[in-house]
């Protein structure tokens, strides 16, 4: 059953304008998108396994426990706590190991380019040196492809390490949060080792009590963000180089009538780059000529378009929930996938069209898809033969409608490094004015909005929650898809300062920064715990993570990897927020979550469903940490009043869409 789409019914949850417009469309009347599922399935399908205590470990149930009735446990007398305990570890688990196998792929990529092979090369001399020390290896008067070579294999024994020598990059967070780790026994070792174990004492039988599953829950997240993440990140930064402040565009209206389109979903930046290169091959672009073209029109979607709009400034088309949307325009000639994030319905949607689904990835095939495996030791070759799949689809464009492009546009590439190099220049750079002006309250702390978009709620909660942040001087740090989408909102440029308190629009204004940082794509939130450790560093905050006025929250997530990334940020001392949890069913266990995990990590879980809620909350933790610093001064909370949501609804980017307290 497809939305009714006449006049805005059926549709007020979709709060991109662009999305509308495709939607109107006669070409898309017949599209059967996420929308139109969530809507068939009704209210109480969502319900279903929300209070994460049904188990399924072993087939003597399933068994549906309620918590404190006596005979409501499980089958083997597995308690409510200790069932949600092991649901809530696999889905940490599940989200490590798809960050884990992602950041693997890049590791052997980068020891493909150490040795010559293939058309990428080492970009970024100085953090190959930096990264290279951490793991103890010699720079000095050394070839860069040797150094590189030598970090590449002692970054991939990281995954496999079967000692109990800690990951590498545990030593570059603050002391104090080292010395957490270590009376907690939580220190990662080999990446893949925690996911296994976790897997393990989870089975039916072994572990079978909800703190001890949590401290390997921890230990398993804690190697994805300062295990493989950062990895990914950091040798991804060095391959094509760490991304600097550009302009760019995020809205369907990227596409363009007379190109090739080719939009690349997924999340392995190796395609991408590889795709980059492959369209400015003369020989390709003879060919798209000969098919009528005017060339290839590259964009992207979800993270690997934050990828590539990071470092090259090729524009996102769509996030995660629009995925569907960019095929409805009929426009694009063929929707590259490789890994992560991918709907099924995307083979189902483009079957309208005369678009193909190119998968690229072993792990990742589907029906109703063109599978062309991306091969890591040729992959010239293997975008060349999948844009000229793509080249071959142009004559066969039938109606289609492009969203007239949108007039905002973002400003991206905030790594770790931009950041201190815009604080200090190029020869005094440093967190220290960070510090300084979160120390005299010109900005009152940092939040960081991460993570998925969500049909259960419109995208504007992320504009609400970072407004409200901003408003009330509070730094933003985003990634992900809700980088996206903020993008979409209009506040991930310099323009945006007219939407902050007078302090950070100070601070921005200053340094010609917006007041949302966009850092990147979902593995890049391992920028943010490197932020965090420098500003730690830096002094005059405290002495560890956990001291910082700083706070994040997911509030739409969707992904298993979103909760593995808020494990990890709690197990390093930092407060987070979450729309929901699947844990509400065992009430020790969400006690455990909400409260008690402040005594072992100075952090612990929050909740809120409302995006206003969730700005109020984190604003109050921001402020919590500032009075104990002792660096607090009494302020009210700015608030939105109408003239403010007025201001929200007129964006034209979001026009005439309902949002939450609208």
């Amino acid at each position: 059953m497809a939305i009714k789409r006449n006049g805005c019914e059926g549709c007020a949850d979709i709060t991109c304008g662009s999305t509308k417009e495709v939607l109107f469309q006669d070409i898309a009347k017949g599209v059967n998108t996420a929308y139109d599922r969530v809507k068939a399935r009704g209210v109480s399908a969502g319900l279903f396994g929300s209070t994460g205590t049904c188990c399924r470990h072993c087939n003597m149930g399933p068994c549906q426990i309620i918590d404190g009735v006596d005979d409501m446990i499980g089958v083997c007398g597995a308690t409510a706590d200790t069932v949600a305990a092991r649901n809530f570890a696999r889905i940490i688990a599940a989200g490590s190991a798809a960050h884990t196998d992602h950041a693997r792929e890049m590791v052997k990529g980068f020891i493909e380019t150490a040795k010559g092979n293939g058309p990428h090369e080492i970009k970024d001399v100085d953090k190959l040196k930096s990264l290279a020390g951490v793991f103890g290896i010699e720079t000095e008067d050394r070839e860069v492809n040797d150094i590189a070579l030598e970090l590449g294999e002692a970054a991939l024994a990281e995954f496999g390490r079967q000692d109990d020598t800690p990951v590498s990059m545990l030593k570059r967070a603050p002391k104090k949060r080292q010395a957490v780790w270590k009376k907690l026994g939580i220190e990662p070792r080999g990446v893949d080792r925690e996911v296994v174990e976790m897997m393990h004492r989870t089975h039916m039988g072994v572990d079978q009590e909800y703190k001890n599953i949590m401290l390997q829950a921890s230990r398993c997240a804690l190697g994805d963000g300062w295990g493989s993440s950062m990895l990914s990140t950091e040798l991804t930064d060095i391959m094509f180089g760490t991304p600097v402040p550009r302009r760019a565009i995020v809205d369907l209206g990227v596409l363009k009538a007379d190109q090739v389109n080719v939009t690349v979903h997924g999340h392995e930046p190796l395609l991408a780059e590889s795709l980059c290169i492959a369209a400015q091959d003369e020989d390709i672009l003879v060919l798209a000529k000969k098919a009528g073209a005017k060339g290839i029109n590259l964009a992207g979607v979800c993270c690997t378009g934050n990828e590539i709009l990071m470092r090259r400034g090729i524009p996102v088309a769509a996030g995660f929930i629009q995925q569907e949307m960019a095929l409805a325009t009929g426009a694009i000639e063929a929707m590259v996938v490789d890994v992560q994030c991918i709907m099924q319905s995307v083979a189902q949607v483009a079957g309208n069209f005369h678009t193909d689904i190119i998968t690229t990835n072993y792990r990742a095939k589907m029906e109703g898809a063109i599978h062309i495996q991306f091969e890591e030791d040729s992959p010239l070759e293997s975008a060349k033969a999948i844009l000229k799949k793509a080249i071959g689809n142009y004559k066969k464009r039938g109606k289609f409608f492009i969203p007239e492009k949108s007039k905002l546009d973002v400003v991206v590439g905030f790594s770790h490094e931009t950041i201190n190099y815009m604080l200090g220049g190029r020869f005094r750079s440093s967190y220290r004015p960070l510090n300084d002006n979160i120390i005299n309250g010109r900005i009152r702390g940092v939040g960081a909005i991460v993570g998925c978009d969500n049909f259960k709620l419109t995208d504007e909660a992320h504009e609400i929650i970072a407004r409200e942040l901003i408003r009330n001087d509070v730094l933003v740090l985003a990634t992900g898809c809700a980088a996206t989408a903020l993008g979409r909102a209009g506040l991930v440029n310099p323009e945006a300062i007219k939407h902050a308190g007078p302090g950070l629009a100070e601070v921005c204004e200053t340094v010609g920064m917006p007041p949302v940082l966009h850092m990147g794509s979902c593995v890049d939130n391992s920028r943010i715990l490197i932020a965090a450790t420098e500003m730690v560093k830096e002094g005059g905050l405290g002495d560890d993570i956990s001291d910082l006025p700083a706070v994040g929250t997911a509030p739409l997530w969707m992904s298993e990897k979103a909760v593995a990334i808020g494990q990890y940020f709690v197990a390093s001392g930092a407060q987070v927020v979450f729309q929901s949890l699947p844990v509400t069913g065992a009430k020790k266990f969400n006690k455990y979550l909400l409260e008690d995990m402040m005594g072992e990590y100075g952090a612990h879980w929050n909740v809120a469903e409302d995006p206003y809620e969730i700005a109020k909350m984190m604003i109050a933790a921001i402020d919590a940490k500032r009075e104990a610093l002792g660096i607090n001064k009494q302020r009210e909370r700015v608030l939105f009043d109408m003239e403010m949501r007025r201001d929200m609804g007129s964006n034209p980017v979001g026009a005439g869409c309902a949002g939450p307290g609208a």
